[in-house]
């Protein structure tokens, strides 16, 4: 992959910062929010919720840059769920996301998960045709949960 090398790390390393900023931006223009908004919602989570054991943080990394970055967590004992899946928009286009999803998909089979669960806004269409194109099944409504839901769901069994 050209380089492309996956480093665990916290939502507050300096190794996230660049894709998290990013991220805001992209969020803020396509759902028309304020940018301020979207950045503090984005590190809105509870305290270790992407840490080890139950959670995690990848960046993939071209030489020492960050060009693209996910993070799971626990969504029940059996399901790892995925968050902040982002590549920065200079490197797309080069696999980059796909091979972000295979390295979390990994860990997350390492940590003894069985199942993957995402949910996407409807303004996403790239991130649709990503998790279609990596075997995700697209559900009709998303899996019941008192967290924080989007409109489009996926899952995938490992």
């Amino acid at each position: 992959m050209n380089g492309l090398r996956f480093v665990p790390v916290d939502e507050g390393d300096a190794l996230a910062q660049p894709l998290l900023a990013e991220l805001a931006v992209e969020y803020a223009t396509r759902y028309e929010a304020p940018e301020a908004a979207v950045a503090r919602w984005l590190r809105d989570h509870p305290a270790g919720q992407f840490h080890p054991p139950d959670g995690g943080m990848l960046i993939g990394l071209l030489g020492d840059q960050p060009v693209t970055g996910g993070a799971f967590c626990r969504f029940d004992d059996d399901t790892a769920e995925l968050k902040r899946i982002w590549t920065d928009s200079r490197h797309r286009r080069h696999g980059h996301a796909a091979a972000l999803l295979a390295a979390l998909e990994a860990e997350i089979s390492r940590r003894g998960y069985r199942r993957i669960y995402l949910t996407t806004g409807n303004r996403q269409p790239e991130a649709e045709a990503l998790y279609d194109s990596a075997g995700y099944t697209r559900l009709d409504q998303p899996l019941p949960s008192d967290a924080e839901q989007y409109p489009i769901a996926f899952v995938k069994m490992l």
